[in-house]
């Protein structure tokens, strides 16, 4: 019999042995949404969602936090907040959900993609400022998956240029730069609250900022245009609102937030020492400056080459077989992706030049490419929510399909 599980081997993580369900504070949550239920404010501006939008801002340091439906408006109206707009160039990274670009189209600027950091995934800040022109305006750095952009250089390169700053922190809930919580180092943070976050409301978003002014203009933008207080400024919007359930919702989850973070760093930290000592498998980057590293997915790198020419596909798909877990890749190259499709939407031509500036295929992404086709390895973070011995038998499932890869060559 074969020693791998994906050839009908034993798995080194017994079959029936189950990984952490997530959400968890279940109970908690019921109570508090009976609350809510009960108490007949259903809607926006309850005090559980101003309770939440506090400790939300404290847990992150930051001075001003917003919720809003999802993270996609979250973008959106940062954008708006910081009056960018038809024409304004907004520079992306090319690895990232779709909806980041998405937010920018919709208030008719152009995404400028460019590649990413091989080290992170996150921005690479050189090929930031080969892209900027002076329709310039903005940089949306994107923290993702289990790792951070080099903020001490985004926040410099911006200064430089006299450009805007957003952070894309759906991945990045409790992560902190310095002791500084993520959303509150550039001028605007977003936020995603969907369903699969470490802080969830099944759908919902939020946004940081330190800026009085700007969290005013976010409140209007948010409310119908409506003025966050008497004499407050208004700004021409729709509804982008969050309810009173979701934030009971969040609350719960609040209650154990800092733990769970933490948990998941002191696990992410154990695997990644245990990864690194593994022909081929290289950790995502942690910079000096990071004193707290939140997760929605674990990620590492693995190099094929050290591997015989297994290919990425194969690999992952082996180790899945071997803990019992959905193991990935990144997102599609946002110049290729699948969801990202911006010529399928006639308000987007807003005349030839316009539409032309908006293709994404007009982009080169290479280290985008060579993550999303073999290198990258993906895991959701619900597994760090386990006990550090459930941590140790995924190094051991890698270390295994390294001692046998020959058989798994042989299979591929």
């Amino acid at each position: 019999m074969s020693h791998l599980a994906i050839l009908g081997g034993a798995p080194v993580r017994a079959p029936k042995k189950p990984w952490p369900a997530w959400p968890v504070e279940i109970e908690r949550a019921v109570e508090l949404v009976s609350e809510v239920v009960r108490g007949g404010h259903w809607a926006y501006d309850g005090p559980k969602e101003w309770q939440f939008a506090h400790q939300f801002a404290a847990f992150s340091r930051a001075t001003y936090c917003l919720p809003v439906a999802n993270g996609t408006v979250a973008i959106q109206l940062a954008l708006e907040a910081l009056d960018i707009g038809a024409y304004d160039e907004v520079i992306v990274p090319g690895q990232t959900w779709q909806a980041t670009t998405v937010a920018c189209l919709d208030v008719n600027a152009v995404p400028i993609l460019v590649d990413i950091d091989p080290e992170t995934y996150c921005l690479d800040v050189a090929q930031a400022e080969a892209a900027i022109t002076p329709r310039t305006r903005a940089i949306i750095v994107v923290h993702l998956y289990g790792a951070m952009a080099d903020m001490d250089a985004v926040l410099a390169l911006a200064r430089t240029y006299n450009l805007r700053v957003i952070e894309d922190c759906a991945h990045q809930h409790g992560s902190q730069w310095n002791g500084q919580g993520v959303g509150g180092l550039g001028d605007v943070g977003a936020f995603s609250l969907q369903a699969s976050k470490v802080l969830t409301a099944g759908e919902g978003g939020l946004t940081l900022t330190n800026d009085w002014e700007l969290f005013q203009r976010l409140y209007s933008l948010r409310n119908c245009g409506r003025p966050f207080k008497e004499g407050s400024p208004t700004v021409q919007s729709g509804n982008y609102r969050m309810t009173e359930l979701q934030a009971a919702l969040l609350l719960a989850q609040m209650e154990r937030m800092e733990e769970r973070v933490n948990h998941r760093d002191e696990n992410a930290q154990h695997l990644n020492r245990r990864l690194a000592e593994i022909p081929g498998i290289r950790p995502m980057k942690r910079y000096p400056q990071v004193t707290r590293q939140s997760y929605y997915c674990f990620s590492f790198r693995y190099d094929s080459a050290v591997w015989d020419g297994i290919p990425g596909t194969a690999f992952r798909k082996a180790l899945g077989a071997e803990i019992g877990l959905n193991v990935g890749t990144t997102y599609e190259p946002l110049n290729r992706c699948s969801l990202y499709k911006p010529h399928t939407k006639r308000r987007h031509h807003l005349n030839e030049g316009y539409w032309a500036a908006i293709d994404p295929a007009r982009f080169e992404l290479p280290v985008c490419q060579r993550a999303y086709e073999d290198e990258a390895v993906v895991i959701w973070h619900a597994f760090l929510l386990a006990e550090r011995a459930d941590i140790d038998e995924i190094a051991q499932a890698v270390e295994k399909l390294y001692e046998h890869r020959a058989e798994l060559r042989e299979a591929t």
